[in-house]
């Protein structure tokens, strides 16, 4: 007997809770992070981590690593990192006279881009191929990557000098855009209390290859009216729109947001609805997702940067516009 669609629901968020407690045990506070990764876990997208140091981005994402039980590899990205040092090379080995694949790290289920924007853009696209097919190409075969496969970047927002930015192209693979901030002041003090704790919190294994694409099926399965659908497009365009008096926030914008934009908004909105516990979409889960989705896909105009304006900011204007189903 199949089960409904609400039972299903509830069963997913339940699990998803569970998941978040167990992350819970390791990281105080920053919970948006922790919904975030999971969520884009859930969508099969990617992350990029952006906060200064310090706050806990790889122990998290070493730590969710753990409860899908996954294998985990970090790299540290440096100026001096080459292509093959991610995705690997091909190898000569004497005794057969035969070149032989030495994977790289890039073949593993979760993996963390340690400082990504500090690797030349030759080592940032080699990422490009994988992110998007989840494949590699390594002398003239093509291999595939294991299912499944997540890749969390993290940057520095404040030191800029030998850095070197991720261009459009790249950002536009990343589901979304995570601002990692500070903790508050009893977060601050439950961490400071953990630190004399000598050993580690251990976290169980929660979620199975086989429940992930249980999650990932029923997320596709919630429902979402058309007019919800009709909203999201709505906000799409709207950062599209070309100079215009009645849109003052469209003097700010050079470049709106893509395509894939609109799809992973879509997606997202049903995963907070999963999260949530119900069976469909509503207007305040596309509000809730949207900056994530959205932040690194406006190209802000020099004239807002010059008004310090951020792109949470612009989307916050485009949003007050969008009129809401």
């Amino acid at each position: 007997m199949s089960t409904s669609l609400e039972e299903r629901v509830r069963e997913a968020s339940e699990s998803i809770k569970l998941c978040q407690l167990e992350i819970g045990k390791r990281i105080i506070g920053q919970n948006s992070m922790i919904d975030g990764m999971l969520m884009a876990l859930i969508a099969g997208g990617h992350v990029l981590l952006e906060g200064v140091p310090g706050l806990a981005k790889t122990l998290a994402v070493k730590t969710m690593a753990e409860v899908i039980a996954a294998d985990f590899k970090r790299v540290q990205f440096t100026p001096d990192l080459l292509p093959a040092d991610l995705i690997g090379t091909l190898v000569f080995r004497q005794q057969t006279g035969e070149f032989v694949i030495r994977k790289g790290p890039v073949f593993s289920n979760v993996i963390l881009a340690d400082e990504i924007n500090r690797a030349p853009a030759k080592v940032q696209s080699a990422l490009l191929e994988a992110m998007e097919e989840k494949q590699v190409t390594i002398g003239n075969k093509t291999h595939k990557l294991p299912s499944p496969f997540f890749v969390l970047a993290t940057q520095n927002p404040i030191e800029q000098e030998g850095t070197y930015p991720l261009p459009e192209a790249q950002l536009d693979r990343f589901l979304m855009k995570l601002l990692v901030e500070y903790p508050s002041s009893d977060e601050e003090l439950e961490i400071l209390r953990m630190v004399g704790v000598e050993k580690e919190q251990n976290v169980s294994r929660l979620i199975t290859p086989d429940l992930l694409k249980k999650l990932q099926k029923t997320a596709s399965e919630i429902l979402v009216d058309e007019r919800i659908e009709e909203y999201i497009v709505a906000i799409i365009t709207a950062s599209r729109q070309k100079e215009d008096a009645a849109r003052s926030y469209t003097r700010f914008i050079d470049f709106g947001a893509s395509t894939r934009a609109t799809i992973y908004l879509y997606r997202c909105s049903k995963i907070k609805a999963l999260f949530e516990g119900r069976t469909f979409v509503i207007p305040d889960d596309v509000k809730s997702v949207v900056y994530n989705v959205l932040r690194h896909r406006i190209v802000l105009s020099y004239e807002a940067e010059s008004d310090e304006l951020t792109a949470d900011d612009i989307i916050n204007q485009i949003l007050k516009v969008v009129p809401v189903p």
